[in-house]
C-alpha cells in the first residue's frame, strides 16, 4: 500500500542527500516515489492504480507519496515541475522520471523493465 513521506523519513529510508553526494538507495526493495498535490486532478487518477499495484506487488516493491504542497524542500531536490511526477528506484541504479498520470499497463510495464520486478 502506499504511504505518505516526510522529508526525514525520506533521508531515513530512501536517501540522505544531506551527508551523501551520490545516490545511494537504502531501501531493500525497488520503489516508486509518487510526487502528486490534493487538488491536482490527474493524481487522483494515479492513486488508486498504485494502490492495486501495491497490492499485487506487495512485498517486492515499496510505494511512497511525497505531498508536494507539505514537502517543497524534496519536491524541490527532485526539480518537480509537473505532478503527477513519479520516480522510479532500481536496486543499484540511478533513479528515473516520469510525468504525467501513466496508464495501468504503462506503469507495469516499467515496474518490470525498470524496477526488475515480476508479480
Amino acid at each position: 500500500m502506499p504511504h505518505n513521506i516526510t522529508l526525514s523519513e525520506f533521508k531515513e529510508k530512501i536517501f540522505d542527500y544531506e551527508n551523501n553526494k551520490e545516490w545511494k538507495y537504502k531501501g531493500a526493495v525497488p520503489a516508486i516515489i509518487d510526487f502528486y498535490a490534493d487538488w491536482c486532478g490527474p493524481c487522483k487518477m494515479v492513486a488508486p492504480v498504485l494502490e492495486k499495484l501495491g497490492k499485487k506487488y506487495q512485498d517486492k516493491l515499496e510505494i511512497y507519496k511525497v505531498d508536494t504542497e507539505a514537502e517543497q524542500e524534496l519536491a524541490g531536490m527532485f526539480g518537480i515541475q509537473s505532478i503527477p511526477t513519479l520516480l522510479f528506484i532500481p536496486l543499484g541504479e540511478d533513479p528515473r522520471m516520469a510525468a504525467g498520470a501513466l496508464p495501468e499497463k504503462e506503469l507495469e510495464r516499467i515496474i518490470g523493465d525498470v524496477l526488475k520486478v515480476t508479480a
